[in-house]
């Protein structure tokens, strides 16, 4: 399953030359992994209030193609890359709306920490759904 997400670039996004602001990339990235998780039928949210985990970034790798500018719109593409224990890794890449060029692409490695910031184990639901997701 890939996720979909669209976004229009805020002028306050762009930097002196003109371009996206390259640490924006990674917020879109975080847009579009909340969405997969929400287009998957859950709720990050959930996640954290009900069953007091989180998973928490400890890795991020960017890799830019080509710029985007004020007001492009631009296609988040997220999927899950790798799900094993307490590690999920999402892959994304993104694309200007118009015409598909593809702008950037990267990876971010989770890991499920419990309230206190601790290594946790993924509750069975979640674990079991990102399983199924990965095999598809």
């Amino acid at each position: 399953m890939t996720g979909e997400t669209r976004v229009r670039v805020r002028y306050a996004e762009t930097d002196q030359m003109g371009v996206v602001y390259h640490a924006n990339y990674l917020i879109w990235f975080e847009v579009g992994r909340v969405e997969l998780i929400r287009q998957m039928g859950l709720d990050y949210k959930s996640m954290e209030t009900e069953d007091g985990c989180s998973i928490a970034v400890v890795e991020a790798n960017v890799r830019y193609k080509a710029p985007a500018r004020y007001d492009d719109e631009v296609v988040v593409r997220t999927r899950i890359a790798e799900f094993r224990g307490s590690i999920i890794k999402f892959a994304y890449q993104v694309f200007r709306a118009g015409d598909e060029l593809l702008l950037t692409e990267g990876f971010t490695s989770h890991l499920v920490v419990d309230k206190t910031m601790k290594r946790a184990r993924m509750p069975e639901r979640y674990a079991e759904l990102f399983r199924r997701v990965m095999a598809e």
